[in-house]
């Protein structure tokens, strides 16, 4: 019996030494980490599920405190704040910094180029691109995690913008980079300006409408409740949203919270893509309902656009990273019919 006895507390001593040495052995990962998306729209409860994703699959060992509507810096200060620390991550886009390299343009929206966001994911994960990617981020103090895609942009206007002349002289919201040059080609006058900015820009007539989003963020943004003008299905813009950290943040972390962090990405991409498919479907019907005209752009008109941006890309192709990127993107477009050389 003492036997017996002995045997079982030598058996919870061991239990309690191995629970002890989990313990110490757990890590936790703390982020803070900033989304221009308002959390009412699709995309920041999108977002929401990425967080709510990998804080479950660590067992709480990875901690976000998640930051929506660019409530910390400004949308296009994201990218530095998480590089210098103010933040640990970005869950902007690579758009808003082609004032600090060109390249991040062909991270950002390559405009012109892809036609559905599977395409567009398909060149980062086998078409070189994350290898393409990955130095621009690092030369900067950041790792690029991955990217989620919602598909092609629709505007929103207080006129119809039904074909290539109707861009003549339109004042419209841009973000920065590519996509003001190919505008100006084509007659627009576009206006750089902050995400959060738009509503009250086309409240006031600062602008006659704006590249925002999808259309069922721009529904979310309230954007139709000023002007009633839109095109579906986009054409113009299918920005890749990206979760990028900081690099030193992002090494020490456990490779099982890395993991999770990149595999929970690839999740958030096909989720928002299928979103979207029905979301904007769903978008689209409605505003019909409430009296939104949408326009839907002839092939001829489509091809004048794409010829406008495909010769703006040679423009933004003037840094080493530039060059790799675009030569990435033209080898798998090429692949995949979409362009030929």
């Amino acid at each position: 019996m003492k036997l017996l006895k002995k045997a079982a507390g030598v058996a919870a001593v061991a239990a309690l030494a191995a629970t002890t040495a989990i313990t110490a052995n757990a890590q936790t990962t703390n982020l803070r980490i900033q989304t221009h998306y308002a959390p009412e729209t699709v995309s920041g409860k999108l977002a929401a599920q990425y967080i709510d994703d990998i804080q479950t699959m660590s067992g709480g060992e990875i901690q976000v405190e998640m930051f929506y509507s660019s409530s910390v810096v400004k949308s296009v200060e994201t990218f530095d704040a998480a590089a210098t620390g103010i933040l640990d991550c970005d869950m902007t886009g690579g758009g808003y910094q082609t004032g600090k390299n060109s390249a991040f343009q062909f991270v950002g929206d390559i405009m012109g180029g892809y036609s559905t966001p599977y395409q567009q994911l398909s060149w980062l994960y086998f078409g070189g691109g994350r290898e393409a990617a990955a130095p621009l981020y690092n030369k900067y103090g950041m790792e690029l995690i991955g990217w989620w895609v919602y598909g092609q942009e629709s505007f929103a206007s207080s006129k119809p913008i039904e074909k290539v002349a109707d861009f003549k002289d339109w004042k419209f919201r841009s973000p920065p980079g590519m996509e003001t040059k190919i505008f100006e080609k084509l007659g627009a006058k576009p206006i750089v300006m902050d995400f959060t900015e738009i509503f009250t820009a086309l409240e006031t007539g600062i602008i006659d409408g704006a590249d925002a989003s999808g259309l069922a963020n721009n529904v979310g943004l309230g954007l139709y409740d000023i002007v009633k003008y839109a095109n579906f299905p986009g054409f113009h813009s299918m920005p890749s949203d990206h979760l990028a950290c900081n690099k030193a943040v992002f090494d020490e972390m456990p490779e099982s919270h890395q993991r999770i962090m990149k595999v929970a990405m690839e999740a958030l991409a096909l989720r928002t893509a299928l979103t979207f498919e029905k979301k904007n479907a769903e978008a689209a019907a409605q505003l019909r309902a409430q009296g939104v005209t949408l326009s839907q752009w002839a092939p001829d008109e489509l091809a004048k656009f794409r010829a406008a941006a495909q010769a703006t890309w040679p423009e933004f192709a003037d840094t080493p990273e530039a060059k790799a990127l675009v030569d990435a993107h033209m080898s798998y477009l090429t692949q995949l019919g979409l362009v030929s050389q």
